[in-house]
C-alpha cells in the first residue's frame, strides 16, 4: 500500500514505519495518524514480522501536532482528527508486537508522547525530548500527562512538564526515558540490533507478555498477579508452547508459527 506522510519497509523480521513529513519536521497530521495505523494493522496481520519500529529523521523524530492543519481544522475536523489520534495510540500499546522507537534529533512534545506509546525507546547521540505545553498555555494532548510519569515517575515527570526544557540523551538514560543509547544517527541500527533476536521468539509469547505488563501496571498487585496466571493459561495448549518444550529437550532452534 502507497502512503503519503509514512515511509514502509521491511528489515527481516522487523517493520520500519519511517515519519515522512520534513518540510514539516515530521509533525503529526491527520492523514499521518491514519497512515500510521494502518500500517500497524498490516505489520500485525504479517506472519513474519516479531516488531515495529517508529522512526523519523535526521533533526526530527517528530515535533508533535501539526498545529497550522489543527488551526484551520473546523470542529468536526477536530474531533475527527482526536479521535484518529486515539485510535492509533491504542494501536500502538494493544498491537501484539513489540512497538520500539528508534529516535534522532527532537522528539518534542507530542513526539515525545508518541514515542512514549512504544513500548521501547532506543536513541542517538544528540537527540532531544520535552514537552513544550506550558510554553503555549496548554496541556500535552496525546497522552503525556498519564504515559510520561509512568514511564520515569511522578516527580521527573512533573519536571520535565513544568520546565517544558528539553533534556539530552545522558539525562533521558539517566532517568530510564530511553531504553539504549547509539551514536548520532544510529539509532534505527542499534534499535534493529535490539530486536534482533525476536525473530527467534514465539510470536504469542511476545504478544502476551506485552498485554501482561501493560494491563497489569495500572491494577493492584494481588489482580496483576491473577492477570498474569490466566493469560499464561493461554498458551499451555498452543502449538509454539509444544515446539519450544521439544525444541529445549531436543536441544535444536525451535520453529515457532504463531499458534
Amino acid at each position: 500500500m502507497s502512503h503519503t506522510t509514512i515511509l514502509v519497509a521491511t528489515d527481516g523480521a522487523s517493520r520500519i514505519i519511517t515519519f515522512n513529513r520534513p518540510g514539516q519536521r515530521n509533525a503529526v497530521s491527520h492523514l499521518m495518524m491514519r497512515e500510521v495505523t494502518d500500517a500497524l494493522i498490516e505489520a500485525q496481520a504479517d506472519a513474519d514480522i516479531r516488531c515495529v519500529i517508529l522512526t523519523g529523521g535526521p533533526e526530527f523524530f517528530s515535533a508533535g501536532r501539526d498545529l497550522k492543519e489543527a488551526a484551520r481544522s473546523s470542529g468536526e475536523e477536530r474531533e475527527q482528527a482526536k479521535a484518529a489520534l486515539r485510535r492509533m495510540t491504542d494501536t500502538m500499546e494493544t498491537l501484539k508486537l513489540p512497538v520500539v522507537a528508534a529516535i534522532e534529533g527532537h522528539c518534542l512534545t507530542g513526539g515525545l508522547e508518541l514515542a512514549l506509546c512504544c513500548d521501547l525507546r532506543v536513541a542517538g547521540s544528540g537527540a532531544t525530548f520535552g514537552i513544550t505545553s506550558a510554553r503555549l498555555g496548554t496541556i500535552p494532548g496525546f497522552g503525556g500527562t498519564q504515559r510520561l510519569p509512568r514511564v520515569v515517575g511522578m516527580a521527573r515527570a512533573l519536571e520535565i512538564l513544568f520546565s517544558a526544557e528539553p533534556i539530552d540523551v545522558e539525562e533521558a538514560w539517566r532517568i530510564g526515558l530511553i531504553n539504549r543509547k547509539a551514536a548520532k544517527g544510529q539509532a534505527l541500527a542499534e534499535a534493529l540490533r535490539m530486536v534482533s533476536a525476536y525473530a527467534d521468539r514465539a510470536p504469542l509469547s511476545l504478544a502476551t507478555l506485552k498485554q501482561a505488563v501493560r494491563m497489569g501496571t495500572g491494577l493492584p498487585l494481588a489482580d496483576a498477579l491473577d492477570l498474569e496466571q490466566k493469560l499464561g493459561a493461554t498458551l499451555i495448549n498452543t502449538a509454539d508452547r509444544a515446539e519450544g518444550l521439544a525444541a529445549f529437550m531436543e536441544k535444536r532452534k525451535p520453529r515457532f508459527q504463531g499458534r
